[in-house]
């Protein structure tokens, strides 16, 4: 008998009213905002009346680079939150919401698996309470606005050669990335050329996730640098009175959403940048909601550790403040055995020598985290591939780095087959032996930042600035930019920027063809080698088996 599919194992699920699992958490039913029965928004007056109370501890989730064998990221996430609550220990779950181009393209969705979910599925991984379509309405207002300025006489003088801001959608789409608009005549504006990012790549997406309240939003969206005049002046939002009508569009969304478990338990599910191109975490607002209400909290950052943790770590935890209290690496033996050089189609078969050979990965990733001064647990995801001798491996390595690795079932089993790994987590995050401290300091210079990153995250021998990078990396610094942390760009797939380049390469080079200001986000993005803003569906991408069956149910995504 075939093992049920993610989506008819949560279609399955038992699950509980939101006023019930708020009530986990202490908060009351009037402070929530019902979407249907089985999730809320929080409300902002709730929220600003837990400023007084004591701060939870943090736990961070992430892993090793991603293959196409799986790691289980957001799964073990959940099992790990799941399985804290078993051993009594109050804990609440922060996870991002899911992007529409992943799930109809490839990667899937971003509520867990097996039975290790977060509920309901299919909700969070389409629409669900709308915060995507807000912000890409909010991100595209702006765009209007620019162009709707320009054609009415331009009294900012923008230069329409150097507007860098460009539109959104939430959905893989490779022929806009690069376009001409303004065709038609002097009716439909002035011809520029521009081009589309995807919704969680938006500058929008990442001040929604760093901003503090509602206000501090509106002050984020005013600092969005829409572009310049021909005298290198910047133009702002604000400039073009954007922010306030922005804010008016994202009000519900910056209000974070509360979902359950399979067990049901409390997951506060928000924002959602990627990690490749944009810093990858859920919003500050939920995760700080989350460690007033619980005594732990469990949250991800996106794909692997050199992108997702150092974001998370130098961009989100720097600038509000937070502080790890323990980091759990995710792993599986598949995976390793791919870093170390087994094709796809031969994971099955026993190959312990690959997992050691792969076991460099592992290793480079809780080298980078510890770097941090956060204490690090690994989580070997299990596999019913997988043999003792191969676990074993992979235990013997990590217990030759100082640290332990766990096997988990929590996929299989839920919080029960993780229950081990929660009480260790539990008891280095209660040690207090975290010293938790940036890469760099604020006022590095942006190019030794990148270099930083580069050299001690990824192990490169070499950065190099290709010409407009250069000429963008000027310009930032002169506009008074240039403490501002970094957000790397770069393929999730390796250390180096060659998303073929396995295990942990050394003496690499790093190509950097773009600076990108997010000065209301707060951070400059540094686009590394290929990786694009914009993402394209595969040949044979997930929509075609997407579909409704003759109930009414979706079937397909997953």
């Amino acid at each position: 008998m075939s093992q049920p599919s993610d989506i008819e194992i949560a279609r399955a699920a038992r699950k509980k009213p939101i006023q019930e699992i708020g009530a986990r958490l202490g908060i009351p039913p009037e402070a929530l905002l019902p979407y249907g029965h089985d999730k809320a928004k929080l409300g902002q007056d709730f929220i600003r009346g837990l400023e007084d109370r004591p701060d939870g501890r943090l736990i961070l989730v992430t892993a090793i680079n991603p293959t196409p064998a799986g790691e289980g990221k957001t799964t073990t996430t959940v099992g790990l939150g799941d399985a804290l609550n078993r051993i009594g220990r109050k804990t609440a779950i922060c996870l991002r919401e899911a992007s529409l181009g992943p799930n109809f393209g490839m990667k899937g969705g971003a509520a867990g698996g097996g039975h290790a979910q977060i509920v309901p599925m299919e909700d969070m991984n389409l629409h669900f309470t709308g915060d995507f379509h807000a912000i890409t309405a909010a991100h595209n207002l702006l765009s209007a606005m620019i162009d709707n300025h320009i054609h009415w006489g331009n009294a900012l003088e923008i230069d329409t050669r150097r507007v860098s801001w460009r539109r959104v959608m939430d959905m893989n789409d490779r022929a806009l990335r690069d376009c001409v608009i303004g065709l038609g005549g002097p009716a439909n504006g002035f011809a520029r050329e521009s081009g589309f990012d995807i919704t969680v790549a938006s500058e929008v997406m990442a001040i929604l996730c760093l901003a503090s309240d509602l206000a501090d939003l509106e002050r984020r969206l005013g600092a969005i640098v829409i572009g310049w005049t021909r005298d290198r002046r910047p133009v702002h939002a604000r400039d073009l009175k954007a922010d306030g009508a922005m804010t008016v569009l994202l009000r519900d969304a910056m209000q974070p959403n509360l979902v359950q478990t399979l067990e049901n338990n409390p997951a506060f599910v928000h924002g959602g940048p990627f990690a490749n191109i944009a810093h990858g975490c859920n919003s500050v607002i939920a995760t700080r909601t989350a460690l007033k209400l619980a005594d732990y909290v469990v949250t991800e950052a996106g794909f692997g550790a050199d992108l997702g943790a150092e974001k998370f770590f130098d961009i989100k935890c720097r600038k509000a403040g937070l502080k790890p209290a323990a980091a759990v690496i995710v792993a599986t033996v598949r995976a390793l055995k791919m870093n170390g050089g087994v094709a796809r189609e031969d994971l099955a078969a026993e190959n312990v020598d690959a997992v050691r050979t792969g076991c460099a990965n592992l290793a480079r990733h809780i080298e980078n985290v510890t770097g941090f001064g956060v204490p690090v647990v690994v989580a070997i995801n299990h596999f019913h591939s997988d043999t003792e001798a191969e676990i074993r491996a992979v235990q013997d390595h990590v217990a030759g780095l100082g640290t332990q690795a766990v096997l988990c079932r929590h996929w299989a089993e839920g919080g029960r087959g993780a229950e081990e790994l929660a009480r260790k987590v539990a008891d280095l995050a209660d040690s207090g032996v975290a010293d938790f401290a940036p890469l760099y300091p604020d006022e590095m210079g942006i190019a030794e930042k990148i270099e930083t990153i580069a050299r001690r995250i990824y192990r490169a021998g070499e950065v190099v600035l290709e010409p407009a990078a250069r000429d963008q990396l000027r310009a930032i610094e002169a506009g008074g930019h240039g403490q501002l942390p970094v957000c790397m760009a770069k393929t999730q797939y390796s250390f180096s920027t060659d998303p073929g380049l396995l295990g942990a390469p050394e003496g690499h080079k790093i190509p950097v063809r773009e600076l990108r200001l997010a000065a209301g986000a707060g951070f400059v993005v540094a686009i590394c080698g290929e990786i694009m803003t914009m993402p394209g569906l595969p040949r044979h991408p997930a929509a075609e088996t997407i579909r409704l069956n003759p109930a009414g149910e979706i079937e397909g995504l997953f």
